[in-house]
């Protein structure tokens, strides 16, 4: 019992430092924000580790590149959408690929939403934010393809 704890928790904290890794090797955009292939260590996250673990992981390692890359105000929607994000996919852990598709796309609608609502708020503007949908929408759809090709390899390792 205190093996899986212990190998868990390990797996956990190398998947939030995945996660951040990840998010932060990006690149900025001009209007707010940056794309990033973070999205994909996220759907890894709650694939791998389970809808708990997963995001988890997800808001340690996100919110940390969130931070250090300077965009501190978007701290808040990260932990609460890259949270979701993870735990929606994690939810389809054990299920077929098209289940697995399925939830990552409703991962990445809620997070393409979450921000929309977010920036919204911020801007104190309904037309603002829109600029970044697209943009959004691009990160988890390439997203979803890079999770969707590294899952297989990486579910030989039992978590």
């Amino acid at each position: 019992m205190r093996e899986n704890k212990t190998r868990i928790i390990t797996l956990s904290a190398l998947m939030a430092a995945v996660v951040y890794v990840a998010t932060y090797i990006g690149t900025a955009l001009p209007f707010s924000g940056y794309i990033h292939l973070g999205d994909a260590a996220v759907f890894l996250s709650g694939l791998l580790l389970g809808p708990h673990y997963g995001m988890l992981a997800s808001v340690l390692g996100s919110a940390m590149a969130d931070g250090l890359k300077g965009y501190v105000v978007y701290i808040p929607a990260t932990v609460i959408l890259k949270g979701a994000m993870a735990y929606i996919t994690g939810l389809a852990r054990n299920k077929n690929n098209s289940t697995i598709a399925g939830s990552m796309i409703v991962g990445g609608l809620v997070m393409v939403a979450g921000y929309y609502v977010y920036e919204a708020f911020l801007y104190s503007n309904l037309a603002a934010p829109l600029v970044s949908i697209p943009w959004n929408v691009l990160q988890f759809a390439v997203g979803i393809i890079i999770a969707m090709i590294l899952i297989k390899p990486f579910s030989r390792f039992k978590i």
